[in-house]
């Protein structure tokens, strides 16, 4: 049974994904799946095991070489059902890194589950369910932010609401190329790329020293 679970997670070889995480992986997934019966945790176009593997877990988990798991928090942008968050402390936990993830979410339904998994779970969490654009002065290590909000608006956020940050990692789907070049002529950063490994058409960005160009 292992050995076909750690199958499942063939993709994330290159990361050393060790048994223990993939079968928190698949607790998450049950949790979700249950949930999602009477509340949209995710969508329901996504909601069989196999999807939930590859299009939720496997995507958010293929950030950790980007995540600065050195720093003392991390720091989620709407995280709905804990995609990049949860997984995220879920890999942490068992890397046996001290760090708190920090998951801010609006929804009370969405909060109450995120606060269920992380205790079922034992993940170092905190569910912040505020409305992250009316929150000032954050300090963070790594910023993520996963189907959340355009590109421009999220470093718009990151660059006004936050005081301090290691980096941002931004999820890019098809149009994703496009979107960075219209981005580049508004926004100054460094940034690094790779491909995704669930999608051939879309790839992630590792993004520090936001400025916005005059």
């Amino acid at each position: 049974m292992d050995e076909n679970i750690l199958k499942n997670y063939s993709l994330l070889d290159r990361f050393n994904v060790s048994r223990e995480t993939c079968l928190d992986f698949e607790r998450l997934i049950s949790m979700i799946s249950s949930k999602n019966e009477n509340i949209n945790i995710i969508g329901k176009k996504t909601s069989k095991n196999a999807e939930i593997r590859k299009r939720h877990i496997i995507d958010s988990a293929q950030v950790i070489d980007f995540v600065d798991l050195n720093q003392s928090t991390t720091c989620d942008l709407g995280t709905g059902g804990g995609m990049p968050g949860i997984v995220i402390a879920i890999m942490a936990k068992n890397l046996k890194k001290k760090i708190k993830m920090n998951l801010f979410e609006k929804s009370y339904h969405k909060s109450s589950f995120l606060k269920e998994v992380s205790k079922e779970l034992n993940l170092e969490t905190e569910i912040i369910q505020k409305d992250v654009f009316k929150t000032k002065k954050l300090i963070s290590g790594t910023i993520m932010a996963r189907a959340f909000k355009p590109m421009p608006i999220v470093l718009d956020l990151v660059y006004k609401n936050f005081s301090k940050y290691k980096n941002l990692i931004l999820f890019m789907g098809k149009s994703g190329k496009k979107t960075l070049t219209e981005t580049l002529k508004d926004w100054d950063f460094e940034y690094k790329e790779k491909r995704s490994l669930t999608n051939e058409d879309s790839f992630l960005l590792s993004i520090k020293n936001i400025k916005k160009k005059n």
